[in-house]
């Protein structure tokens, strides 16, 4: 349970995470892209993050052809919700 809570802790330990996870809320998906344009950041940089959120289970990605689509599990975001609350 402990290194759950700090999984999802670390995956939104950083702003740009932060800024990731808000976009994805309320899409079906999002191509990196995309992503990439909403945010000041190198396209490579913005990859490292997507790579933490996803390693924490908060996104998911699925290859369309030469892009990635990115969504929010809606399960994870219920047990970060859950643990946000518990504090």
């Amino acid at each position: 349970m402990a290194e759950d809570v700090a999984r999802l802790a670390w995956a939104i330990a950083h702003p740009a995470r932060v800024q990731i996870v808000r976009l994805l809320i309320g899409r079906e998906t999002c191509v990196c892209g995309e992503i990439v344009d909403c945010l000041p950041l190198a396209q490579s940089t913005v990859s490292q993050h997507l790579k933490i959120l996803k390693e924490s289970g908060l996104i998911q990605g699925e290859v369309d052809g030469p892009k990635v689509c990115y969504c929010i599990n809606p399960e994870r975001l219920e047990q970060l919700k859950t643990f946000v609350a518990g504090l």
